[in-house]
């Protein structure tokens, strides 16, 4: 379990830097015009659906899901907050990259820039950072 935990930790920072890297070159190729496809939105909602196995795993194993004790702030967060609003972005980047698909030009990058970005303040919300006294660390 701790090395699920720890998996899942180390692979935020990966999540996070492929969607910043997808946002930039969605701005970028549409500001551009460019018309072709980027293997970057890819390895971005490839990460975030690995993510999202890990976290649907834990979420079944953790002590830190418990719907007895979900007045308390850490329960209440990990029982109900993170799960519902990182499937709420990961199902914004999935519904980007699937319409993405379907466009040409430069609509298809506007397409992936506006849904990865809505996708990425949601998910940068959701996840336990530190400083919001959550029981997790850095890493």
């Amino acid at each position: 379990m701790n090395a699920l935990i720890r998996a899942h930790s180390g692979l935020r920072y990966v999540v996070l830097a492929l969607l910043i890297a997808a946002i930039f070159t969605a701005y970028s190729n549409w500001q551009k015009g460019a018309s072709g496809d980027s293997k970057i939105y890819l390895f971005a909602f490839i990460a975030t659906h690995t993510q999202l196995l890990l976290g649907l795993i834990l979420y079944t194993m953790s002590a830190k899901v418990n719907f007895d004790l979900i007045s308390e702030k850490v329960f209440r967060f990990y029982s109900i907050e993170h799960i519902f609003m990182m499937l709420i972005a990961i199902v914004l980047i999935t519904v980007g990259r699937i319409r993405s698909k379907k466009l040409t030009g430069p609509a298809k990058h506007r397409t992936v820039l506006y849904f990865y970005a809505m996708g990425l303040i949601i998910i940068l919300v959701a996840i336990p950072w530190p400083f919001r006294n959550l029981g997790s660390g850095w890493f």
